[in-house]
């Protein structure tokens, strides 16, 4: 059963949305943070990267830089940039890329969820990335930005979903530099806040699709201040995090693909020998070519595109883990013959996400920096779900999820 609840949102006024609105921490640096924010003295940046408001070059774990992101998280409410909702209650969250749109839920989560795994994850955490976003979190008590969440298909919140969408938003807007669109809606009905809540009653789990650290940072804090208040009943505010929910099959889950330095002191005439004993190998000659089905890859090498198809035996279609390109990728290729093994640690390898295309591949390879490339088929959610279901965790680098949550829509404060 999944607890869930609604809450007062902190969010910018109608006319100040698209000041106010930035790309999720995560994604970007903090010279191009800077470059965003510009002179935009209510850019969500300088609360989500509040090293822009230092000198270039400040670390971005340094302590004024925490404090710097409640000075301003308060300086925004004070302003009237940041307002918090009267009432209690549920909002809808919609993003539209390449004529494709995806309905969120953003509802407060429950951290006992989290904790006893009916909030089900399928990547591990680094510590260090959980107390960055715990401070945060922490110095602001709110969670500023959202995590991600998927939950099984259901027609009762999908027909309630709809019939909002029917109406005018609340937020309407286009996302500078990718072009999505975003809006939002506000559940203010009591008998649609109650509907909400029953459905997420009936569902065994949710899962988290992106957004692991921020899961991580935002449930720990709350059972921190749980265990810190003495009069702890259970009810409190910081018993939920903020988390956008959307139904499994409306996610769209792009390759995440791989750009290697060297081949491990081969020549590529041995490379494709070695790669041979565990795939077929074709030629595709110079044209860019994209896998079009589970274990089939695409290899760019020396100006050629090769599609990899993995043989029999290679892979366990009965283990959720063993039937993923991804691990048939990291065992039989990076791992046997480039003796890459440790994806999150290796200066030998990086990771490239589909939303770039196959082209970003091609143009690294080509001007040297990169010796070769490899494309993989899409992870579907169902995978994710299986595996998560199966208390096993993904190997690293294996989702990438397009669109992203923009940040500054809404924010849950803890008290």
């Amino acid at each position: 059963m999944a607890i869930v609840k609604p809450f007062r949102g902190i969010r910018p006024p109608k006319d100040l949305v698209e000041k106010v609105e930035s790309r999720p921490y995560d994604v970007l640096d903090s010279e191009e943070a800077r470059a965003e924010a510009g002179d935009n003295p209510m850019s969500l940046y300088r609360i989500i990267k509040p090293e822009i408001n230092f000198e270039p070059g400040t670390s971005e774990y340094d302590p004024r830089v925490y404090e710097k992101a409640a000075e301003n998280f308060q300086m925004f409410q004070d302003k009237g940039w940041l307002k918090q909702d009267d009432k209690e209650q549920y909002y809808i969250y919609a993003q539209t890329m390449n004529g494709k749109t995806q309905y969120g839920l953003v509802v407060g989560a429950y951290v006992e969820d989290y904790m006893t795994g009916v909030i089900k994850k399928h990547e591990l955490t680094r510590r260090d990335k959980e107390e960055d976003r715990m401070k945060h979190v922490r110095v602001n008590n709110a969670n500023i930005e959202p995590v991600f969440f998927a939950y099984p298909d259901n027609s009762v919140l999908n027909d309630l979903i709809m019939r909002y969408a029917a109406t005018e938003p609340e937020y309407d807007f286009i996302a500078p530099i990718d072009g999505f669109g975003h809006k939002l809606w506000i559940i203010s009905d009591d008998n649609d806040i109650k509907t909400v809540t029953e459905e997420f009653k009936k569902m065994p789990a949710l899962y988290i699709a992106d957004g692991h650290h921020r899961s991580a940072a935002a449930a720990l804090v709350g059972a921190e201040k749980a265990k810190q208040n003495p009069n702890h009943k259970g009810d409190e505010e910081y018993n939920y995090f903020m988390a956008v929910c959307f139904q499994a099959s409306q996610l769209t889950i792009l390759d995440y693909n791989r750009v290697v330095k060297d081949l491990n002191g081969l020549t590529s005439e041995q490379f494709l020998d070695a790669l041979r004993k565990n795939f077929t190998v074709e030629d595709m000659g110079t044209g860019i070519y994209k896998p079009a089905k589970l274990h089939e890859f695409s290899l760019y090498l020396d100006e050629h595109w090769y599609r990899l198809e993995a043989k029999e035996g290679t892979y366990d279609n009965n283990d959720p883990i063993g039937v993923l390109d991804v691990d048939i990728s990291s065992r039989l290729i990076l791992d046997e013959i480039l003796k890459i093994g440790d994806l999150r640690s290796s200066n030998r390898i990086d990771f490239v996400g589909g939303l770039r295309g196959l082209e970003e591949l091609k143009r690294r390879v080509d001007n040297g920096e990169m010796r070769a490339a490899l494309a993989l088929y899409p992870v579907s959610m169902q995978q994710i779900m299986d595996i998560a279901d199966s208390g096993k965790i993904m190997p690293p680098k294996a989702t990438w999820f397009e669109p992203k949550l923009r940040s500054g829509l809404i924010i849950h404060k803890l008290s």
